[in-house]
């Protein structure tokens, strides 16, 4: 049995469509139910600003495609990015046990939208600058690296990610992590 929230959002899913030029875009499917979501994002100064989704698929799975959009909008990419499926299935009131699948589909394909924004936004960015933890492209200040989900610490003076265990910055001789100058013996 569904609750009356699942059945509310499935019976009016909020921002069902497609964001045109959107900055992220991610889909998920499971070939098992046949359930397939993309999501699309709007970012704006590290805030989504705009949520919107396209699903084929059960009624569980638009309730939770509705509901992601909902709980995702107006948050930061970092807050977006732990939402997760518990978080969708009880905010609907609880999915029954052969739908909880669904909730995993909607968290997945927003945090994919993410990861695909974070992706276009560092291309060409930060040529060269690597997470220092996995050696992947560097996500923006104040977002952990998307593939090892550790938080960078950036040099304040250069904006360069801090070496791993290290408090001085190699790119900018003079700093520490804090942006004070080191004292040079």
């Amino acid at each position: 049995m569904y609750s009356e929230k699942v059945m509310e959002h499935f019976r009016n899913p909020r921002n069902v469509g497609e964001i045109d030029k959107a900055d992220g875009v991610g889909e998920v499917g499971n070939p098992v139910c046949g359930d397939m979501m993309t999501f699309y994002v709007k970012i704006d100064n590290g805030i989504l600003t705009d949520v919107k989704f396209k699903t084929f698929g059960c009624g569980a799975a638009i309730a939770v495609s509705s509901m992601v959009s909902e709980m995702a909008k107006g948050k930061t990419v970092d807050e977006a990015m732990k939402i997760s499926n518990a978080d969708v299935a009880k905010e609907l009131g609880g999915l029954p046990p052969n739908k909880l699948h669904c909730s995993n589909l909607g968290a997945d394909a927003l945090h994919k939208a993410i990861e695909d924004y974070l992706a276009r936004k560092n291309e060409g960015e930060k040529e060269g600058c690597r997470c220092p933890y996995c050696d992947e492209p560097v996500a923006p200040p104040g977002v952990p690296c998307v593939p090892c989900n550790v938080k960078i610490r950036y040099c304040p003076a250069c904006g360069k990610p801090l070496p791993k265990d290290s408090e001085e910055c190699p790119e900018c001789s003079g700093h520490d992590a804090a942006g004070r100058e080191a004292a040079h013996q």
